[in-house]
């Protein structure tokens, strides 16, 4: 029997309510629910039971997982009825703690990088998808293309050809109004130049550039903003991590395929991040397999096994392994990204795990 019975022995009342959900342990960080003011709202309508629990991500792995404890707890414990129980879900973004505070993008909680040792790997197409996956959580997200030599997040998301527009900030100097599309704000040096002309930049121009990206484009408010950044270990990509470290960089997810030659650069691309005291996410392995869709047969094209071996020598979780999929290059090519398609070589749900896994990183860095 519960803490009150059918026959009204106890009144049904919010501190039961929450003495019941005291028993819920957040599965990620530890310690329940209720200590860590995750319940708020308890509403009581005669036998009814309303609440909301406010996460630390909407991209939460374990929303289910939790629904599914609260209403035993509240069931068991107190008594009432499944079908009487009401789960809303919320979520605060807790924004970069430390030192970096002062110096953070205004009104953006993360900045997280997505880097790669060489080109080639699908970085873009990591970071484009990220975007729109954390997005179709229910986060506010911004994409920043600091690939500067090859931006290519206009194409990746079907904005090619357009410009943004500045508007006079509260201090009177310009913001940029970034580009729109799919939920996301965007930001790329390709909305400022043609598509056949070359970028000749060096890394303090880069850096300059990457600055104004920050802090003079209305990106407020996000919970993420995702920054494609250049490929490679070279002098504009070491400036660029040292530039974002300096602004409270949340951390770097570094894009890999699986044969060797891919996995000895993003070696070399981690002890770059390392050497500028970036924190570093997890890795990402793309292509990591191929399913022909007339046999089901499956190919390790690139090799297996590549990412989860790095990942095991430093230390680091693999946030996702994305298959090799047609769908998932049209849809790069087509401005209509991947996770948004139904098409089973698009691979949305892979690509969806992996921004739920990224957030949920990112909170228990931030919260625990």
């Amino acid at each position: 029997m519960g803490l009150f019975s059918r026959g009204g022995e106890q009144r049904l009342t919010e501190e039961l309510v929450m003495r019941a959900l005291s028993t819920v342990q957040e599965p990620e960080l530890g310690g329940d629910l209720v200590s860590r003011r995750m319940i708020k709202n308890v509403k009581i309508d005669g036998e009814r039971v309303s609440f909301m629990v406010d996460l630390t991500t909407p991209a939460c792995p374990l929303k289910d997982q939790i629904q599914n404890e609260c209403i035993k707890a509240v069931q068991t414990i107190a008594g009432v009825a499944p079908e009487n129980i009401s789960i809303e879900f919320g979520s605060t973004v807790r924004p970069r703690g430390g030192v970096m505070d002062k110096a953070a993008v205004p009104g953006v909680s993360h900045v997280i990088a997505v880097a790669a040792g060489k080109g080639g790997v699908g970085k873009s197409t990591v970071s484009t998808n990220l975007a729109v996956a954390l997005a179709q959580e229910g986060a506010r997200v911004g994409l920043l293309d600091a690939d500067v030599y090859g931006p290519s997040v206009p194409l990746m998301m079907g904005v090619s050809g357009q410009q943004p527009t500045a508007v006079d900030g509260p201090d009177g100097q310009p913001m940029i109004i970034p580009i729109e599309a799919h939920g996301i704000k965007m930001m790329s040096v390709g909305f400022m130049v043609e598509d056949d002309k070359p970028i000749i930049w060096r890394g303090p121009m880069v850096s300059q550039l990457l600055r104004q990206f920050l802090y003079q484009v209305n990106w407020a408010p996000l919970d993420y903003l995702i920054i494609d950044m250049p490929p490679g270990t070279g002098d504009v990509a070491l400036t660029l991590a040292q530039s974002l470290q300096n602004v409270g960089l949340t951390g770097v997810v570094t894009v890999t395929t699986p044969q060797s030659v891919a996995t000895l650069d993003v070696m070399r691309s981690i002890e770059m991040f390392k050497k500028v005291n970036v924190d570093l996410l997890g890795i990402v392995e793309n292509m990591a397999y191929f399913v022909a869709p007339d046999t089901g047969k499956r190919y390790d094209i690139f090799g297996t096994g590549g990412a989860e071996r790095l990942a095991q020598r430093e230390g680091l979780p693999l946030l996702g392994q994305i298959p090799l999929g047609m769908s998932v290059r049209s849809g790069g090519d087509s401005g209509q990204p991947a996770v948004i398609s139904d098409a089973p070589d698009a691979y949305a749900e892979t690509f969806r795990q992996l921004a739920r896994t990224l957030a949920a990183r990112v909170s228990v860095m931030e919260y625990a």
